[in-house]
């Protein structure tokens, strides 16, 4: 009972270690962001009263609505909508007509004058005239002229009357057709007869023509409320409200600060301290999402247990370069210069693809690129530098998918050519999608940064990848490529000091790569793993079968338990060789795992027949277990390539047989329990293993001595 509860405590307390190893760094990680950011968000207040000079220059924070000035602007525009009015083309013909009809009616009474040769005095005649208009004339017309008017018209010859007549009809008309209102009449009157009295007529047409004109001019045009309203509502609708836009100055340093200055200042937040806490509980809100990722993507990882303090490390070191020099370019970046195009953003993702996994490297690559967005706001809360954005998150997206085939420090330098022409064609984008104009020039030195950025990118990831390898023991593909060369040391001593073991070493390694790609593990760290397994063996390499050639066996002649003390120690020999020469941890795990708790049956058995009561605990290796997919699949294939390699004549159903023995007496024993492999990835294991052996140990064509010819 005491035992269980000390385990369910130990379980307790190793999974609140595992959080708490995960939620600091992040906390770490979030607070160093929210400082970075918050001078991007937060919003200077001042205290300052009107009439008072600037100390200094003051630019909006947001983009925002100047209500009052828009409501002012729109009051004056349709203040200076004049009144619409309706012209009655019916009052203007009606008024031509009564001056039509005046001078039509003198030609009548001359007429009808003619025809009766009437011999009187002209003063008699004259008035009879008069008389006869007034009874053909409308009442209308004669109310309102004088009949002087008609007398002075009839003395008049009747050429210059109607010469008078197309003049004062034709200015009747010009008057009338703009429009003759209640407060303009006289106006419109005097315009008639300025035209009669300078005019060539001669003086005694003009006198009767101005006093008829009196009567002819008259209002024709009539106020209308439904237009003049419509006409408003177009007038309001057409005023642009008045923006105050973000980063436009508002005041500049010793100006005074007038009224207007003032309610802009107001208007934009700049003498409320009370509304700066927003934008700070926006950026905190935004940073616990970005965390939260970062959290989940780590908890993948620890899932997998492939989570360690280096690796941890490595992603807080990544993103504290990256943010960093995002800001350190902000500092110099104006609107004008575009300096953003030359952050080195790319080395993060390349440093987390290679030192952790692809997964992770695209998502933290989306995260950065919405963190340089606010980097580069210019300083203006509630704004994103979208080009920034876009350009930082093609660029990361390059440099991950252009990094493939590390087997050389080479590649990173191919992915930094990709992420050159990436860079490049972003650029290009943006001043397509531009309406302003740019020179060639301005072409070249955009493009001239995106290159920049893609090579110290490659610089700062080739100088900073062997403190991430070393410092904090990360492994990664580049590291396990070096190790994997001959040249190696270590290599070396096993080949030249066992070479026996060094071929059996090459035979699992090719084994345990082929059944890790199969999984889904991860080939190369088995290969380099299996290289190194044995390297303990060159300590006593006589006391291994693989290197006994034409060499009596030294076990034949020492005890049993002596010989199993001897080949037990191989693994933890190993594993202190390789940890005295600074090998990354995965490897030396391998070595020191790759045996788990197996028996020495041999041995055992031997002892056995000496001593019926052997221990078998004497005989087993102390472990630990295999605790990962590479170290599993080693000790799988450690155990079937020897096996197989010891029969005379290995077909591929003896092949079957051993490795099918073999997969299981692991299973039964215990030696997989504590390693993530599960039993369908074990079938496939078995297949691939049995394959590949088949490979190498086919049939050969049995040559015919020279004896035998």
């Amino acid at each position: 009972m005491k035992k269980k509860i000390a385990v369910f405590i130990k379980s307790i307390l190793g999974i609140n270690n595992k959080w708490v190893t995960m939620i600091i760094p992040l906390l770490i990680l979030g607070i160093f962001f929210f400082l970075i950011t918050i001078n991007n968000v937060y919003t200077e207040t001042y205290d300052i009263e009107r009439f008072n000079r600037a100390k200094e220059t003051i630019r909006s924070p947001v983009t925002i609505e100047d209500e009052k000035e828009t409501d002012r602007k729109m009051r004056e525009t349709v203040q200076s909508v004049k009144d619409r009015y309706n012209i009655s083309k019916e009052i203007t013909n009606e008024q031509i007509k009564y001056v039509e009809e005046v001078f039509e009616a003198l030609s009548k009474v001359e007429e009808d004058e003619n025809k009766s040769k009437k011999k009187t005095k002209d003063q008699l005649m004259n008035q009879e005239k008069v008389d006869q208009l007034k009874q053909i004339l409308s009442s209308d017309i004669t109310d309102d002229v004088n009949e002087n008017v008609f007398n002075q018209l009839i003395k008049t010859d009747p050429d210059e009357r109607e010469e008078g007549k197309k003049l004062l009809i034709s200015s009747l008309t010009d008057v009338m057709d703009d429009g003759v209102r209640a407060e303009n009449i006289q106006s419109a009157k005097t315009e008639v007869k300025q035209h009669i009295k300078y005019s060539n007529l001669d003086e005694n047409i003009k006198k009767p023509l101005l006093k008829l004109s009196e009567f002819s001019v008259v209002e024709n045009s009539f106020f209308d409320a439904e237009k003049t309203m419509e006409a408003r509502k177009k007038a309001a609708s057409s005023v642009e409200p008045v923006i105050i836009r973000a980063g436009e100055i508002i005041v500049r340093e010793g100006q005074t600060i007038t009224n207007e200055t003032y309610e802009e200042l107001k208007l934009t937040g700049l003498l409320n301290k009370e509304r700066n806490v927003y934008p700070i509980i926006g950026l905190g809100l935004l940073i616990i999402l970005i965390i939260s990722v970062i959290g989940y993507e780590m908890f993948l990882i620890a899932k997998q247990s492939k989570l360690d303090k280096g690796k941890i490390a490595t992603i807080l070191l990544n993103s504290f370069i990256v943010i960093f020099l995002m800001k350190i370019v902000s500092l110099y970046t104006t609107q004008t210069n575009q300096l953003y195009l030359i952050v080195p953003v790319a080395t993060g993702v390349l440093m987390l693809k290679q030192l952790i996994h692809e997964r992770l490297a695209i998502v933290s690559a989306c995260l950065y690129a919405i963190i340089g967005s606010i980097i580069f706001n210019g300083e203006i809360p509630g704004s994103l530098n979208m080009e920034a954005g876009i350009y930082f998150f093609f660029s990361q997206m390059a440099g991950i998918i252009f990094l493939v085939h590390v087997k050389d420090r080479l590649a990173i330098m191919r992915a930094g050519l990709g992420v050159t022409i990436i860079n490049i064609i972003t650029v290009l984008l943006f001043i397509l999608l531009s309406f302003e104009k740019y020179s060639l020039s301005d072409l070249f030195v955009q493009s001239g940064y995106g290159l920049a950025s893609a090579f110290i990118s490659v610089v700062l990831t080739i100088g900073l990848l062997p403190f991430f390898e070393t410092g904090l023991g990360i492994l990664s593909d580049a590291k396990l490529l070096s190790l994997s060369s001959p040249n190696q040391p270590l290599l070396k001593k096993i080949l030249t000091e066992a070479p026996g073991t060094y071929h059996h070493s090459i035979m699992v390694a090719n084994l345990s790569e082929a059944a890790c790609e199969a999984i889904g593990a991860n080939g190369l760290l088995a290969r380099v793993g299996a290289y190194y397994h044995d390297l303990g063996k060159t300590i006593r390499p006589h006391y291994f079968i693989e290197n006994q050639l034409a060499v009596k066996n030294p076990h034949d002649d020492i005890d049993p338990k002596k010989s199993a003390e001897i080949i037990i120690c191989h693994p933890y020999d190993g594993a202190e060789m390789l940890k005295k020469h600074r090998y990354p941890k995965e490897i030396i795990d391998i070595a020191k795992q790759h045996h788990g708790t197996t028996l020495l049956k041999y041995f055992y058995l031997k002892e056995k027949e000496i001593n019926e009561h052997a221990k078998e605990s004497n005989y087993r290796y102390p472990g630990p277990k295999p605790q990962t997919k590479e170290a599993a699949i080693i000790s799988i294939c450690d155990s079937v390539e020897a096996a197989v390699r010891s029969l005379k004549e290995p077909t591929e159903e003896k092949i079957e047989e051993i490795v099918t023995s073999i997969i299981n007496d692991r299973i039964i024993d215990g030696q997989l329990d504590e390693s993530p492999i599960t039993i369908q990835e074990l079938n496939q294991i078995h297949i691939t293993v049995c394959k590949a052996l088949k490979g190498i140990f086919h049939s050969r064509i049995q040559y015919p001595k020279e004896e035998e010819k």
